[in-house]
Order: C-alpha cells, then structure tokens, then sequence
C-alpha cells in the first residue's frame, strides 16, 4: 500500500473529481452517511479554482480555526482513496465532538485499510503542526473509524451525547516515548 498525502492542486485534479464525483453520488443516494471530512465538501469542485483556495483557513475565522486539507494518494493506482482535515487547534465545539483530525475514504475504497494508514500519515502531519496530543471523535455506530483510531494509538477518554448520537472521544499521545 503506497499511500501518500498530497494538497489538492492541478496536479491531482482528475483523481480529486473522480474521487468527489462518487463520494457525493454516494452522500446523495444515502443521506444519512458521515460527510466527513466536510472540508472537502463545503464548496463546489466545478470551479476548481475557488474550490483549491478554499479549502483551507489560514487564520481563524468565523468560530473556525486554521486548519490543513489533505488528500490521500494511492500512487500503485493513481486514484484518491480519501481525505483529512487537520485542524491546529482546537475550539469549544471540536474538544467535544470534532477533534484535530477528520477523515474519510472515499465509498468505493473503505474497508481495505486505508483509514489506518491515512490517519498515520495524518498523525506525522500534526506532529509537523506541533501538535503533541491529538483528538480524534466518531460516531459510536462507525466501528470501523474507532478500529483505524485504535490501531494508531488512540485511548478512549469517554462517550458523549451530540443530539441523537453518541459521540467516541479519543486521544493519542505523539510526544516522544509514548
């Protein structure tokens, strides 16, 4: 598995619309699903350049924070498997249910391990950041998200109510030594 994350850019135009094309069918026929990361989706590809200069906040705006997007890159296969959003900091809603990272494989690539990997690959970014204690919230009903947060070292702090849904909170340490 060769798995990389790249920033969204002309390079990777074709594979980041073949990947947002199905993600959003997928969204669509199925309403209900987790639209995570929904940086990636909060503005229309069809104007690439608006979409490629807003997909980011450099400083906090709007009850938002600075944050970075990522596309994950399966360079055997030249396609996007998914994408993280790295937020730098952290507000009063996402301490309770968003977290640093939010992430997501596209529909047609979930369930062969590349959650697992792109959160490690998320993880070194943070550690770039800065960022020496990461949290990463899921859906309690999403235990394949809690399985991938597991796998990278994350510990359960507790289980919180968002409206309807219970929420899992996880920390992982990426201070050297632990």
């Amino acid at each position: 598995m060769a798995l990389r994350l790249v920033k969204g850019s002309y390079k990777y135009r074709d594979q980041m619309i073949e990947m947002l094309k199905e993600w959003i069918a997928y969204n669509n026929a199925h309403p209900e699903a987790n639209k995570s990361p929904a940086a990636i989706f909060k503005n229309d590809y069809h104007d690439f350049d608006y979409y490629l200069s807003h997909l980011e906040y450099a400083e906090p705006h709007g009850g938002l924070v600075p944050d970075s997007t990522f596309f994950c890159l399966d360079d055997e296969r030249n396609i996007m498997v998914g994408a993280v959003n790295i937020r730098h900091e952290l507000n009063e809603y996402l301490l309770q249910y968003g977290g640093h990272i939010g992430d997501g494989i596209r529909p047609g690539e979930r369930r062969k391990g590349y959650a697992t990997k792109m959160i490690s690959l998320a993880l070194e970014e943070c550690k770039k950041l800065g960022i020496r204690k990461v949290l990463m919230v899921c859906d309690k009903e999403n235990t394949g998200s809690a399985k991938s947060i597991l796998k990278n070292g994350g510990v359960l702090e507790n289980e919180i109510m968002q409206g309807e849904h219970v929420m899992k909170r996880y920390w992982i340490d990426l201070r050297e030594g632990n």
